[in-house]
Order: structure tokens, then sequence, then C-alpha cells
């Protein structure tokens, strides 16, 4: 990503080397429904290792003989983990082919099953994360602490580097593409998520920096816990405190498009400070040019089951769970300086 992102519980408390293998990191989609059982489509249930997702969905497409589009998925995995998540293949009218066939090192086939319709972005309660860190160095009881801290007041819900491409250059190829550079139907919606992610970022990162990422400011707009439906602006009150407090309730920011800022006052002054620089306001015309509306994200991000373990000597086991849309990394840099190959989003 392009901009500062300032860690909201103080100093890194260890350093350490992350993902040696893909085996420390594995993530596991938790479903948001159950198979029907019957139906057009074939729903799978994959372990895959050093594939992505696009990878997996190529090969399910060239096994059922269908084309890309009669596949579907919930989000997208790393290629840099070991991961296990759905997929549906469109069968009308067909038996599907034997899944063992599917099958090579990278790739097991866990459960198939008939299901009445396409699996759409987005379809799952969220993912589950079980994290290896390696060569573990900083003070045991610092390191408990601010795990600690992370369970019980969570993190800001910034957007992680795997939004912003390989090289970190989404945003300037975001810039390029809104000045009339051409490119392809499926790198536009990549970079116009990047030039909204790095909108929300700059914003997230003014309140970090003013300790209100997790509380709620005059003219403050709010999302439900687990859902995406928002309410605000809204004067301050010991109600609207005390659920924010018990995460009921979330603070938001702003995701850019067409539309005026639905926050007031101090909520809005800082969001309307940070939106005012040179770039960001090549920014937000790109996006209102390409007909994006103004969404809203919670500002803070909850991890869910909280624990960790150590095995041995100089290694941290983690194990959490994040809703959808949501990075693992992000919690992890609360703790500390990791060697890192890649990001991972919960989607």
């Amino acid at each position: 990503m392009t901009t500062s992102t300032p860690r909201a519980h103080g100093a890194p408390v260890l350093t350490a080397r992350f993902r040696a293998t893909p085996e420390d990191f594995v993530v596991e989609e938790i479903a948001g429904f159950e198979a029907s059982g019957q139906g057009e489509h074939l729903l799978l249930t994959i372990e895959k290792r050093g594939l992505n997702t696009a990878d997996v969905a190529a090969r399910l497409a060239r096994w059922a003989g269908v084309r890309d589009v009669a596949i579907g998925y919930a989000g997208l995995k790393d290629r840099h983990a070991v991961t296990r998540q759905r997929f549906t293949v469109h069968l009308p009218g067909r038996e599907a082919p034997d899944p063992a066939a599917l099958e090579t090192d990278g790739l097991r086939v866990l459960a198939a099953q008939r299901h009445s319709r396409k699996l759409p972005r987005g379809a799952l309660a969220g993912n589950r994360f079980e994290l290896v860190l390696r060569e573990v160095d900083g003070d045991a009881d610092a390191i408990d602490a601010r795990l600690q801290a992370i369970a019980a007041r969570g993190v800001p819900n910034y957007f992680g580097e795997q939004r912003f491409g390989r090289a970190g250059d989404n945003v300037a190829q975001a810039l390029a593409m809104f000045a009339g550079r051409r490119v392809r139907r499926e790198e536009r919606s990549l970079l116009l998520s990047a030039a909204r992610s790095e909108l929300f970022n700059r914003v997230l990162a003014e309140r970090v920096r003013g300790s209100s990422w997790d509380r709620g400011l005059p003219g403050e707009v709010w999302m439900l816990d687990g859902r995406r439906s928002v309410f605000g602006p809204e004067a301050p009150s010991e109600a609207l405190d005390a659920r924010c407090e018990s995460f009921d309730i979330h603070p938001t920011g702003p995701l850019w498009g067409r539309g005026d800022l639905r926050t007031g006052d101090a909520a809005r002054a800082i969001e309307e400070q940070v939106l005012e620089a040179p770039d960001a306001r090549d920014l937000r015309a790109g996006l209102e040019a390409a007909g994006m509306e103004q969404e809203r994200r919670s500002l803070r991000l909850r991890p869910a089951a909280m624990a960790w373990t150590r095995p041995c000597t100089g290694v941290l086991q983690l194990t959490f769970e994040l809703p959808p849309g949501a990075y693992a990394t992000t919690v992890l840099a609360e703790l500390g300086d990791l060697g890192s190959t890649s990001a991972h989003r919960s989607s």
C-alpha cells in the first residue's frame, strides 16, 4: 500500500519470520450455508497448496469441459498458503466427472455435493486462520499483553498490501487509467478497488493518529456488527458509546464513489481534510467517473476465537477468525515487524 498505516497498539513487540512455508499459513472458509443436495451445480470443497483461486477455477473449467463463467467461488485465496475453500461448477443435466481426476500434489477434493445455485462472491461467513511465526524475537510477556489487547479491543480495519499489487503500484496504475491508459476489464476492477482502498486507509490512518478509530465522533456514521447496514450521522450519546464498547456497532470510513459524504461535524471534518489532498482528489474524480457509488466500511476489526501457543522456542502459533473482506496481516501488523512473502484477505 502507498500510505503509512500507524499502529493503534503502540510500538512493535516482536520481529519474526512469517510464512516460511505454505503450511505456516492455513486458511479455511467458514461456510455461509449448507449444500442443498440437489440442483444443476456441483459444490466442491477443495484444499489447495501453491495455487491461487484463479488457478483452481481454470483447472475446474478444463476438468468439467465448461466455460470459466460456469465456475463460482466466494472469495479469493492466496497462492502462498494452504487454503480450504468452496467452488461450484455448473453442470445442467450432466453427471460430474470423477473428482479424483482433479487431485495433484497441490490440490485435494475434500467434499463434493450437488447444489441449487452458483456460489456468488461474498457468500461465506468468514475465514479461520492458523498462522505460525518463526524465529520470534521479543519479550514473551509483552507479546502476550499485546495479543490480549488485540483480542479485547480489535485492530484498525486496514486494507492489506495484497489490495495494492505485488509491487505496491496499483494506485499509480489507477491514476494512469483515470488519465486515459487503457486496461483489461479484469485489471480495471482491481485498480478501482485499489483506489478506493487507498482513500479509506488514509482516512483510517488519520483516525488512528487521533485515537478515534474505535470510538465515535460527533457526526459519526455507524455500521452494525456482522452486517453492512449503516445508520447516522448521529450525535454522541451514552447509548451509542455503550453499543460501541460492546462491539454491537462500529465507526465507519468512506469507500469513495458518487455522492456526498454521509458524515457530519468532527467525523466529516477529518474525512474532508484527508480527501482534499491533490492526489486524493484525482482518485476521487476517477472513481466517480467510473460510476462507483459511495459506501462505508467499518474502521474497526475484532478477531474472533483468538488463541495462541508456543509449541517450541522461537515459534508462535496463532488462530483466529475474521469476517469477509478483512485481512489477517492487519492483525499481525499490530504485533511487530514480520518478514513475509504476501498478504492475505479474509474473502
